[in-house]
Formats: C-alpha cells, structure tokens, sequence
C-alpha cells in the first residue's frame, strides 16, 4: 500500500505532462490550420482589391500615406521574417534533424537571402548612380502590411516542412521526384526573376525616367519578374506537395497578376505607340 502511495504523485506528475503536450499539439495545430484558411481566403480577396486599387509603391506611388522609408531600406524590413523566422521555428519542428527537411527549405531560404539581404543593396547600388531619381519612396504603411503577409506566409511554409509533412521516410522514392521536378521549375522562375531584375535596374542606373525594358522575356511579358516569382513558387508548390505551398502559389498569383496588369497599361498610356503592343502582361501568351 505505501509503494502504491509512492508511485501516485508519480503518475499523475506524468499524465498532467501528457495532458499538458496534447493540449500545446492542439493549440498548435489549430493555429497552422486555421493560418492556412486565411492566407487562402486572402488570396482571391487579394486579387479582387487589386483590379480596382493599386498599392501605392513603385510607379504606382501617391501622397497621403504617411512617413515613408527608401526602397533598399523597404525591401529588407519587409523581407526580414523570411529569413529570420526559420531560424527560431524550424529548431521547433519533429523533422529538425531530418536532412530532407533541412534540403526541402533551402531554396526557400536561397530565395529570401537573395530578396532580404542582396536585392535591397542592388536597389540601394542602383538608386544611388541614377543622375534623376525615379524611384519613389515607400510608405511605413505599406511596410508593415507586407510584414505581417510575409509573417504568416513564413510561419506557413517553416511549419509544415519541419513539421506536418509526414512522408519525408515513407513515400519511397517520390520524395526525390517531386523535389528535383520542382526544384528545376523554382531554379528556372528564379533565374528569370533575377535576370529581369537585372535588366530593370540597369535601366534605372541609366536615369532619365522610366524606359521601355527591351530584349528577353521583356519582348514576350512586361513583367518577366513577376512571372518568374510565379514559376519559383510553383515550383516550390511541387517541391513540397502541399496545401501550404500551394497556397503560396495562389497568393502570388493573386498579388502579381493584377499588378503586373496595371504595370501593362500603364507602360501603354506612357509610351502610346512607342511601346510593343503584342506583348503581354505577365504570363506570355496569355495574360
């Protein structure tokens, strides 16, 4: 009766722990769950607002949005939790250890690293040799919302690898096909995306206003960058089979479409005639 005693405390010490582990799995889960419902719920939402209104950044500025910041100083702030997310949640996840998991979020990160540390000092580079400044401003506010989108989206994407994907030892080798099939799709998007960058910069460096973008897949598109990111991230929608990843695609297709659209009539009611009118906006052929 007394070693019955003894072990007691024990036992309930051990179920109010496992209690404690089920209810924090829950929690979790509710929250990644229901995350995932609101990044697919803002993506049409996304789309609808921006056929009718223009984030004012870029060519499409405005006045009246308060304090601003540079671009190169924009881009890093917003780009930030991209990269430094990872590095406090993955450690968090069932699969830390699993080198399939640390591989499937490396383009991920290659893709931040180049957007949050090396494009802001392209911009910054750029900018900076213009003889007249063509780049306007962005506002804090604008910031702060493309904060919060890349937050979710981060949290999202960081989650599910290194933690809900399931079949990383137990799909045999699908794993590797679905990976390399969708990481040539990411590599080519960013190869695209970066080249098009290149160009759009390089127009910038010139100065003297805005240019018509020649050559390339500028002869196709006027947005090749847009469409690029695109294909990155529907090649990481391959890579990690899922609905996290997908609904990244969706959201960037969401975003860019309608801008890429305004960008186009835009370009078309600068340039009047001078501007090639068989190209398309951001999807060659098509749109």
């Amino acid at each position: 009766m007394v070693r019955e005693f003894e072990q007691f405390p024990i036992s309930t010490e051990a179920s109010a722990t496992s209690l404690h582990q089920t209810t924090m799995a829950l929690s979790d889960q509710s929250l990644f769950h229901y995350s995932l419902l609101t990044f697919y719920l803002l993506g049409p939402l996304t789309f609808v607002a921006l056929k009718f209104f223009q984030l004012p950044y870029g060519r499409h500025h405005r006045l009246g949005w308060g304090f601003t910041v540079s671009p190169p100083l924009a881009w890093f702030l917003f780009e930030t939790p991209s990269i430094l997310l990872p590095l406090l949640l993955f450690p968090l996840g069932q699969h830390f250890t699993n080198p399939k998991a640390l591989l499937l979020m490396s383009p991920y990160l290659l893709h931040y690293f180049h957007r949050t540390c090396i494009y802001p000092l392209r911009v910054y580079h750029s900018t900076t040799q213009q003889n007249t400044k063509t780049t306007s401003a962005v506002s804090v506010s604008m910031v702060l919302l493309a904060f919060m989108l890349q937050v979710l989206n981060t949290y999202l994407q960081t989650r599910w690898v290194s933690h809900y994907k399931h079949d990383y030892n137990s799909d045999g080798g699908l794993f590797w096909w679905k990976f390399f099939g969708g990481l040539v799709v990411f590599l080519w998007g960013m190869r695209i995306n970066m080249w098009a960058d290149t160009v759009l910069l390089g127009l910038k460096r010139e100065g003297g206003g805005y240019k018509v973008p020649r050559g390339g897949w500028f002869e196709l598109v006027s947005c090749p960058n847009y469409f690029g990111e695109m294909v990155e991230w529907l090649g990481w929608a391959v890579m990690t089979w899922s609905w996290a990843g997908f609904s990244f695609f969706l959201f960037t297709c969401s975003n860019l479409v309608p801008r890429a659209c305004a960008h186009h009539k835009w370009y078309l009611k600068k340039f009047g005639e001078d501007y090639p009118n068989n190209r398309k906006a951001v999807i060659p052929f098509f749109i």
